[in-house]
């Protein structure tokens, strides 16, 4: 296993330990992790703590050229919000760990340059299969399709 995709899994396991929604992101530059999250909209009370806004929060203020020669590690396909973030700070690379259960923006991602790799790594898959089997209504409010 990639131990920069383990390391997002380990972030989407803190995440559901804390009540949260699992699913986790890392930012690496240079071989080292520069930001790492998880989703924290319940734990939070957060409208926009994804994963991967986490990742990026906790990044902090980075030179431009860091995010331009990133790697985004997520356990799932980034939604729209996350794939706006990856589009504005120029992340070259996302590395998505499964798109089984939700298929975000990857087409928008790959159509302004960014390259997508997709694992489907049960791990991943594992753990958002069940999360979503046992709180549907959470995971609906997250992902934003209950109305």
């Amino acid at each position: 296993m990639d131990p920069f995709m383990q390391a997002a899994i380990d972030e989407a396991r803190q995440g559901l330990a804390e009540g949260g929604i699992p699913i986790g992101s890392v930012i690496v530059h240079g071989g080292r992790i520069v930001g790492r999250g998880h989703n924290r909209r319940v734990q939070k009370g957060s409208a926009i703590l994804h994963a991967e806004m986490d990742a990026f929060e906790n990044a902090g203020r980075q030179a431009p050229e860091v995010y331009r020669a990133a790697v985004l590690y997520t356990t799932l396909s980034p939604c729209a919000m996350c794939s706006g973030a990856i589009l504005l700070y120029g992340i070259p690379k996302i590395i998505v760990g499964e798109n089984r259960t939700f298929l975000g923006e990857e087409a928008l991602l790959r159509s302004r340059g960014v390259e997508v790799e997709v694992l489907q790594d049960p791990a991943c898959v594992n753990l958002m299969a069940d999360f979503i089997a046992g709180n549907p209504e959470l995971w609906n409010e997250d992902i934003g399709t209950l109305r």
